[in-house]
């Protein structure tokens, strides 16, 4: 089985993290209509609990994919890849809901409302940059033994 090295793993979920601030953070003021600096307070906070949720959820969501395919992530299909970017964000969802109340000061309901936008965003971000990043970074020849 060949997965991402350590590395590649960090480099590409810095990579997805910064992309993601780069056209979030003034798309989250012009529709929240948050400052610029409210606006980049509640999407970094954000970004760390997704750096740190992320490389979690990618690494078991690669090894759980190949023992069900054979296939290694930059093989992945249209199908998959969807799927992928789907249950990436959900699980995001639940991670930054708590975050989202108490930086912006909201109920809970408006938390979720704004985490399910940034949510949708995300989602069609993540497709694109996991299509991209593994077109130019495909997985190299780390060799894990299936059991």
């Amino acid at each position: 089985m060949t997965l991402r090295t350590g590395r590649e793993r960090v480099l590409q979920t810095l990579a997805y993290e910064a992309g993601g601030l780069i056209l979030a953070t003034p798309a989250y003021a012009m529709v929240f209509g948050a400052g610029t600096g409210e606006s980049v307070q509640i999407l970094v906070a954000l970004s760390v609990a997704v750096l740190v949720w992320a490389p979690l959820h990618n690494t078991v969501f690669d090894w759980v994919d190949w023992q069900r395919t054979g296939r290694v992530a930059s093989d992945r299909r249209t199908r998959g890849r969807l799927f992928h970017a789907l249950s990436l964000e959900v699980s995001a969802l639940a991670v930054t809901c708590p975050l989202v109340k108490w930086l912006a000061g909201v109920t809970l309901a408006d938390a979720l409302l704004v985490n399910l936008g940034l949510t949708l965003f995300y989602m069609a971000y993540a497709f694109i940059f996991h299509v991209v990043f593994d077109r130019m970074r495909p997985v190299g020849q780390t060799k894990v033994r299936k059991k």
